[in-house]
C-alpha cells in the first residue's frame, strides 16, 4: 500500500469520506487523493516524495505561490507577538484601509474567515436592509456551502452530481430563485415578475465554480440596471475574482459599482481570510451600528490579517498580472491549437480545460463535458508531474511563481495525452 492509499484508509476511518472539503476525495477523476507534505514557489512536494508543479494553488489563494518568504517573514513575526486575541488590533485597520484604498467601492469592509461566512454576511445585510426575503443566483455558480447558496450550486455540489443537497428547509430553499448565468433575458423577465420580492441578485462576475466562464459584452451592466429598477442589491461575490486579474476586485476593472462585494482567497495571503464590504450606507446597518447582527471570534485574524497585507504589498510593488496573462494566453493557444472536442477557457492566469468542443457560456454548456475524458487527461497530467484541481467544473490558477518552461511543459503533456486519446480513438 503507498502512503497516500494508507493515508486516505486513516483519514476515512475518522473524517466523513476521508477529506475536510469533498473535491479534494478525487470523486470525479477515481484513484486515491494526494497527500502534501510542503511546497515552494509553483511546486509542491508529496507525502511520497514526489514534486508536483501545481496549478491548483490552493483553488487560487496562492497568487504568490507557495511559501513566499516575504509572507512567511510576516506570519512569523507577527506569531511571535500572538496568534489571536479577541481584541481589536492595529494591524486589521491597516488592512481594512488599504482594501478599501484599492476597491473603491468599499468605503466600509467587515473582516471574516470565510468566502462562505462573507456571503452569508452580506445575503443577511441585504435583506436587512431592503426587507425581502428572496435572493436570485445564477444557476452553476458557487457562494459558499450556506443552506440557500446550495440551491444549484457549482464546485464541488456540481461535480458530485447534486444539484442540492439533503439538510435544507424547503422553507429555506423557496426564497432562492436560479436563472441561466449569461441570460439577461431570463432575470428581467423574473425581476418584472417577482421584483419587488427580491432582495438580492447574488452572481460570481467570472465563474469559477462550473469551470472557468465569462460573462457576455452587456450582462453584468444589465444586472446592475435590473437591480436598480427593482430596488434590489447588486452583490458581486468576488472571492476568486478579486485582486485575481488585477490590484482590485474585478468590479473595478469593468466599471461596475456593486451594492455588496464579497472578498476571499487571494487577500488572506494563503490563511483564511475574506471580507464583505460596500458603500457607508449600505455597511452602517451591521452591529454594532446598525441592527443586521454579525460577529467572530476570529474575525480579523492577526496571522490572517498580516499574510494579506504582505500579499496586496507584494502585488502592487511587482505587478506579476501582465505575465501571469501572457503565461495564460500561452498555455491556451497552445493547447487550442492542437485540441479537437476539447477547449482551453482563458482569463488571465485562470483557465479551464474543457472536454467539448465549443466554448462554454454558462452551466448548461459546460454539462457537455466529457467529465470520463477530463479524468483522463487529469491523471495523465498528474502522472507527468502536474497538478490540475480534480474535477472538471474547477478553475486552474497560474500563480507569480510559474514560469514559461512550467506551462510550457504542462501544455506538451495535456498534448501528448491528445495524440495517445485519438491514436486510441477515445
Amino acid at each position: 500500500m503507498s502512503k497516500n492509499e494508507l493515508l486516505y484508509t486513516r483519514a476515512c476511518a475518522v473524517i466523513p469520506g476521508g477529506v475536510n472539503s469533498p473535491v479534494r476525495a478525487f470523486g470525479s477523476v477515481g484513484g486515491t487523493p494526494v497527500y502534501v507534505a510542503s511546497g515552494k514557489g509553483a511546486r509542491v512536494t508529496t507525502c511520497e516524495g514526489r514534486t508536483l508543479t501545481d496549478f491548483c494553488c490552493s483553488w487560487g489563494a496562492m497568487i504568490l505561490g507557495h511559501a513566499q518568504e516575504e509572507v512567511v517573514e510576516a506570519v512569523c513575526r507577527q506569531a511571535e507577538k500572538g496568534t489571536t486575541f479577541g481584541i481589536n488590533t492595529a494591524i486589521e485597520v491597516e488592512f481594512a484601509e488599504r482594501l478599501c484604498a484599492l476597491v473603491p467601492c468599499l468605503e466600509r469592509v467587515r473582516l471574516v474567515n470565510s468566502g462562505t461566512e462573507a456571503v452569508m454576511t452580506a445575503l443577511r445585510l441585504a435583506r436587512g436592509v431592503t426587507g425581502r426575503q428572496r435572493i436570485v443566483k445564477f444557476d452553476g455558480c458557487y457562494h459558499g456551502h450556506s443552506d440557500s447558496m446550495l440551491v444549484a450550486a457549482g464546485s464541488g455540489v456540481l461535480t458530485g452530481g447534486i444539484t442540492s443537497t439533503p439538510g435544507i428547509p424547503p422553507e429555506v430553499a423557496k426564497d432562492t430563485f436560479v436563472v441561466p448565468y449569461n441570460n439577461l433575458e431570463a432575470i428581467t423577465e423574473l425581476m418584472q415578475a417577482k421584483g419587488n420580492e427580491v432582495a438580492a441578485i447574488i452572481v460570481e462576475p467570472v465563474v469559477g465554480n462550473m469551470g472557468l466562464v465569462q460573462p457576455k459584452p452587456g450582462f453584468l451592466q444589465g444586472l446592475r440596471d435590473v437591480a436598480d429598477r427593482h430596488g434590489a442589491a447588486l452583490i458581486f461575490d468576488e472571492v476568486i475574482t478579486g485582486f485575481r486579474f488585477g490590484l482590485s476586485a474585478y468590479a473595478q476593472t469593468v466599471g461596475i459599482r456593486p451594492d455588496l462585494i464579497t472578498l476571499g482567497k487571494v487577500i488572506g495571503g494563503g490563511l483564511p481570510l475574506a471580507a464583505v464590504g460596500g458603500s457607508a450606507d449600505f455597511m452602517g446597518h451591521l452591529a454594532p451600528v446598525g441592527k443586521v447582527y454579525q460577529a467572530g471570534t476570529l474575525s480579523g485574524n492577526p496571522l490572517a490579517v498580516a499574510a494579506g497585507l504582505k500579499t496586496l504589498e507584494i502585488l502592487e510593488r511587482d505587478n506579476p498580472y501582465p505575465r501571469m496573462a501572457a503565461l495564460g494566453k500561452r498555455l491556451a493557444d497552445a493547447v487550442n491549437a492542437k485540441a479537437e472536442h476539447f477547449h482551453c477557457a482563458q482569463l488571465g492566469g485562470v483557465f479551464t480545460l474543457f472536454c467539448t468542443h465549443a466554448p462554454v457560456t454558462n452551466l448548461a454548456d459546460a454539462k457537455r463535458s466529457d467529465t470520463q475524458s477530463y479524468a483522463r487527461r487529469f491523471h495523465h497530467a498528474l502522472d507527468a508531474g502536474f497538478y490540475l484541481p480534480p474535477a472538471q467544473f474547477e478553475a486552474a490558477f497560474i500563480s507569480a511563481a510559474h514560469t514559461e518552461a512550467d506551462v510550457d511543459a504542462l501544455a506538451d503533456a495535456i498534448k501528448s495525452q491528445l495524440l495517445s486519446a485519438e491514436k486510441r480513438g477515445t
